[in-house]
């Protein structure tokens, strides 16, 4: 099913009886064609607006420039390469979790546009409009991390482990991310106003970040603070990136952060879907 196929559809009467039943008879194959076909019309917005990617640039770049010269000596000691190998993969992690935030956004606006409604007519499974959005943000993310990665290589930052290592890090990075990114979802579906979903998640994700070793590293926090950085999902992806980059211990740190990301998914994704359908329905 193509991008264009759906679009040019036109809509037809439904029964609440057909609606029911008809994505029941939908299995995992066709779900998942039917969610890379709905992530093609959302890279396809991408590229007929890309003003929709200037946060996921700039926001990046500002932090990484802000933390290494205006903060980085007092926070190092003078060594501004120890702090970059510290900071750089800190950034990548908080710059993903904060592009997480547009989907949820993106999709309270269509919400109020009645796209949903056609979808919904539509023989697709319900959750394919949802799982090709969270597709569709892949670009966000990849982009995001190639700014880091460009702007870190400028300032000095050197990864000390191999191309293995360094994609393995990207993927983490990536599916920490999607994972994620289902609260936001949830939240786009719950939610009627795109600048309430904004809101709500900033309130997340700024305690989750702040509130870890991204910036400075666990030996220097406050007993309290330093417990729940050491669970805190943000700190577990960022000492498992490290590892990955820097080299060091990876396991436990990995552990942690797949198992945060497994606990999102499981909750979030089945609350994102019966809202999706009480906001189509």
């Amino acid at each position: 099913m193509s991008t264009q196929s759906l679009s040019a559809q036109p809509l037809p009467t439904r029964s609440r009886g057909a609606d029911a039943a008809s994505p029941s008879r939908i299995g995992p194959a066709r779900t998942a064609r039917h969610s890379l076909a709905l992530a093609g019309r959302g890279v396809t917005k991408f590229m007929k607006s890309p003003i929709q990617l200037v946060d996921v640039v700039l926001t990046p770049i500002i932090s990484l420039l802000m933390f290494v010269y205006l903060f980085g000596d007092a926070m190092s000691g003078g060594d501004t390469d120890r702090y970059l190998r510290l900071v750089v993969p800190g950034v990548m992690v908080m710059a993903v979790f904060q592009a997480s935030i547009g989907i949820g956004a993106s999709l309270c606006a269509d919400a109020s546009t009645g796209i949903f409604d056609r979808f919904r007519s539509m023989p697709i499974a319900r959750s394919s409009p949802l799982i090709g959005a969270v597709l569709a943000d892949l670009v966000r993310y990849v982009l995001c991390l190639a700014t880091v990665a460009v702007l870190a290589l400028v300032m000095g930052y050197r990864v000390q482990t191999g191309p293995v290592a360094a994609l393995a890090a990207l993927a983490l990075l990536v599916g920490f991310a999607l994972s994620f990114s289902w609260i936001s979802v949830y939240l786009g579906m719950l939610i009627k106003n795109p600048a309430s979903v904004q809101g709500l998640m900033t309130v997340l994700i700024l305690p989750l970040t702040f509130a870890s070793n991204v910036f400075v590293p666990r030996d220097g926090m406050a007993g309290w603070l330093g417990a729940w950085s050491d669970v805190n999902p943000v700190s577990l992806v960022a000492d498992a990136v490290r590892g990955l980059l820097n080299g060091g211990p990876v396991a436990d740190s990995l552990f942690g952060a797949s198992a945060w990301m497994a606990g999102v998914i499981v909750v979030f994704f089945p609350l994102a879907v019966r809202a999706y359908r009480k906001n189509a329905g």
